[in-house]
């Protein structure tokens, strides 16, 4: 399976900002082993036309954003203070 490039130069160059980045657990990976590691937090970016095709645009190991099925991960609830130290080490 072929990762879909990020149809976006630079995540912050339209406006995205680490403020609104959400967190997923990577459960699965067949087809991107060296993009995405189970069992490790990853950075997701909002996309509401990957999301209707069950997508999830996910910061990977690349330090770029692409999509993956989104059934590969699971969506946490963090406490603020967790995000902000999370967003902080990135």
């Amino acid at each position: 399976m072929k990762r879909m490039a990020s149809a976006r130069k630079s995540s912050k160059s339209n406006g995205s900002s680490r403020t609104k980045t959400s967190f997923v657990l990577c459960v699965r990976n067949e087809g991107y082993p060296a993009s995405l590691e189970t069992r490790k937090l990853y950075f997701t970016l909002p996309d509401a036309s990957a999301a209707k095709h069950n997508l999830i645009r996910v910061i990977d190991e690349s330090g770029e954003d692409y999509l993956y099925p989104a059934d590969y991960f699971v969506a946490l609830r963090l406490p603020a203070d967790v995000k902000m130290a999370l967003s902080k080490a990135s």
